[in-house]
């Protein structure tokens, strides 16, 4: 059976950039949500030296949580040789993260979509750079998922990635045990695109998911489209309590059940603050129960 784990989605500032609010304050709140686990970021800012790891992996065990993801962005379609190598060492040093924390899995992305890039270039860059980080996850008993992505919060450009048939076709590529699709139904939709479809096509590699609902707070699709090239997310997007958006949880759910899913499902959600995380958890717990039904 799956199992829930919390991202903090609406503290990425505090816990990033500005440190207004601590790991073990996210981790205190995360415990009073019906979730089994975790999802941590790579730029969390406690997380930069490796001898906090084991630190806060205790921590949420102690309040009965596990690390269970990793999220990071790694960009790996820069044109220049030496920056994509940068960014496979720093893929590297946050699986080592990952491992440190007791994560099963930890992301990776394609890159940006840089304008300059056609598209068989970005494909080779990205497959190439995941291939090289392959060994090291594999050692470390990782499994690297790649998620159908929009935009890191700290990007400039959209996901290379973002349409599926690029995405599918970046899959497609990389051939591992060790690799697999962290989905994201709501990112398809902002691809003006079906995430059942898109489900449809990658059900056989998803090893985890990323669970929100998405909706645009002003204006149109279009709109947000016309915002891409500003760096981070537009203002005129934001996460939804899950349940009450776009996304269609019994057709995705039941897709998984069907294939065996039994991964993460991290909730990307909180935005109106922690009751309304615990809300989308709560409709998620109870989605699960309906469509794996305990033996």
């Amino acid at each position: 059976m799956p199992r829930l784990a919390a991202f903090p989605k609406a503290w990425m500032q505090e816990l990033c950039v500005d440190g207004s609010l601590s790991l073990e304050q996210w981790i205190e709140m995360a415990a009073t949500l019906d979730v089994d686990g975790l999802e941590f970021y790579s730029g969390f800012l406690e997380l930069r030296e490796p001898s906090e790891w084991e630190r806060y992996r205790r921590l949420a065990e102690d309040h009965g949580l596990a690390v269970a993801m990793m999220c990071c962005s790694p960009d790996f379609t820069h044109p220049d040789p030496a920056f994509r190598r940068e960014q496979v060492e720093k893929e590297k040093t946050w699986i080592d993260m990952a491992a440190g924390l007791g994560c099963q899995s930890c992301r990776v992305l394609s890159g940006q979509r840089r304008p300059e890039l056609s598209r068989e270039e970005g494909l080779a860059y990205a497959a190439g750079c995941i291939e090289e980080c392959l060994p090291h996850a594999a050692k470390a008993g990782i499994t690297l998922v790649i998620e159908n992505h929009y935009k890191d919060d700290f990007w400039q450009y959209p996901e290379f990635a973002q349409a599926m048939d690029v995405f599918c076709d970046l899959v497609d590529r990389v051939d591992s045990p060790h690799f697999g699709v962290n989905y994201d139904p709501s990112n398809t939709i902002l691809a003006g695109e079906d995430p059942l479809e898109l489900l449809g096509r990658v059900r056989h590699r998803v090893v985890s998911m990323h669970a929100s609902d998405r909706y645009v707070a002003e204006g149109t699709l279009e709109d947000l489209r016309r915002e891409e090239d500003s760096v981070g997310y537009a203002r005129r997007l934001r996460h939804g309590e899950i349940g009450k958006g776009l996304n269609d949880y019994d057709a995705i759910f039941s897709t998984l059940a069907e294939v065996g899913f039994d991964g993460w499902i991290s909730i990307e959600d909180g935005v109106e603050g922690l009751a309304q995380l615990k809300r989308s958890a709560e409709f998620l717990r109870a989605k699960v129960g309906q469509h794996w039904p305990a033996a």
